[in-house]
């Protein structure tokens, strides 16, 4: 009973630990996030750039499978707003076994000095699909964008202005849910993401802290990405493992909010569950691997490790919950456990009410009924759990790595015109 007492107290200093270091980075956001409804927010290379000086870009989208969404994205990437001459389209087909090649063939003809195409006959997963794609581009920076993605117009003139400033070595924008009326879960999931990116990264990006790649609507230096050996084929989130090595290189990722690129959330519990067991895993693996981090005592690394470790928190806090129904069930005579237990209630009623502020300033515009989902979204926070401790009991027992695809139906509730995140 004293193992599984130390064990109890040590998960809850851990949660306590999490819970103190993250809040006070959410609430840098949320105050970033007040500031700028009452005023645009200064941008590196903020007065506009002659087209002369503009760096090139070259545009890698790998695809499978994706007819039902391909043309919708080719269509919003030939309406970018850069000079042609400057901008080049990759398009890397994976093997499908649909129209998909068909369908990119189709707009190489009408577009041949727009789109370039390469049709791979066997299918190695995305981060194989990037690398490939990168070895055909020419632009100084690379963007990446999924097959669901339709970038707002301005991107890449906002995007190119981050780069003004040497060190910045990647930007990540904002991705928003197209689909977010559709139902109850992809609303949730759009809120998740407007918290996660409009608050969160944009708190670490304040701070100066470890800002992650998401995998989509994202910005890389050509020659940085070269220097540090490109996408791992063997990682389950090789944007994330990407990140991680940008930064243990010395260089900066910034956190866009203005670069704007809508795609489609999960709309089916099957396809959210697949997609976070994926991205837990990939998440507990980089950690692992990146561990060396807590070995520097600087500021940005320790946060990049504390963000890693994330799904093994998630995996504990799923466990605390199953020690909580053991402990009901078992009562013990231990008054600290007790005493540590309401406070974790607290600082767990806290956090809710953070996200929840979160969730009003991260809309627009600001609605204080946006605080009404908190219930359902602290339900879907439990199911991330079980998610997370699921993923860590696949690497427990060495379960086969699988880089599953989630499936996308071209379904759009939103008009990606109007402004991001408008609910």
């Amino acid at each position: 009973m004293n193992i599984i007492l130390m064990f109890a107290l040590a998960l809850i200093v851990l949660l306590y630990f999490w819970i103190a270091y993250n809040v006070p980075i959410l609430i840098v956001g949320v105050r970033h996030a007040l500031r700028a409804n009452r005023k645009k927010k200064e941008t590196a290379g903020k007065s506009e750039t002659k087209n002369a000086d503009l760096p090139t870009v070259t545009i890698v989208v790998p695809v499978k499978d994706e007819e039902r969404v391909v043309r919708r994205l080719l269509d919003a990437l030939l309406r970018l707003k850069y000079p042609p001459g400057k901008k080049e389209i990759v398009m890397v087909e994976d093997a499908s076994t649909d129209q998909t090649p068909e369908v990119c063939r189709e707009y190489v003809r009408k577009h041949p000095s727009m789109i370039r195409f390469f049709h791979r006959d066997r299918s190695e997963g995305k981060p194989s699909a990037l690398n490939y794609g990168f070895a055909q581009a020419k632009g100084e920076i690379v963007a990446v964008f999924d097959a669901d993605n339709v970038p707002e117009p301005d991107i890449l003139e906002k995007a190119v202005r981050y780069f003004d400033d040497p060190s910045v070595a990647a930007v990540q924008g904002t991705t928003c849910a197209i689909n977010a009326e559709e139902s109850m879960l992809t609303k949730i999931i759009s809120y998740e993401e407007a918290v996660w990116l409009k608050n969160y990264l944009q708190g670490k990006d304040t701070l100066n802290l470890f800002v992650p790649l998401t995998g989509s609507c994202q910005f890389i230096r050509r020659d940085v990405a070269k220097e540090v050996g490109l996408w791992d084929e063997n990682c389950l989130a090789e944007d994330l493992e990407m990140a991680a090595r940008i930064t243990e290189n010395g260089y900066n990722i910034r956190f866009a909010p203005d670069l704007v690129s809508w795609q489609e959330a999960p709309s089916k519990i099957s396809q959210l569950i697949r997609q976070r067991i994926r991205w837990y895993r990939g998440y507990m693996e980089v950690a692992i691997k990146y561990g060396r981090f807590l070995k520097k005592l600087e500021k940005k690394t320790f946060d990049a490790e504390v963000t890693l470790i994330g799904p093994y928190v998630l995996a504990s806090f799923f466990l605390s919950y199953l020690m909580s129904v053991y402990f009901s069930i078992f009562p013990v005579d231990a008054p600290v456990l007790l005493v540590m237990t309401k406070i974790t209630l607290m600082f767990t009623m806290f956090t809710l009410l953070t996200a929840g502020v979160a969730l009003v300033c991260a809309t627009r515009p600001m609605r204080i009924k946006n605080i009404l989902w908190l219930p359902f979204i602290y339900v879907y926070l439990s199911l991330q759990c079980v998610l997370a401790a699921t993923a860590f009991m696949q690497i427990m027992f060495r379960r086969p790595r699988r880089w599953t695809k989630t499936e996308k139906t071209g379904s759009a509730t939103r008009n990606p015109a109007r402004s991001a995140l408008e609910t």
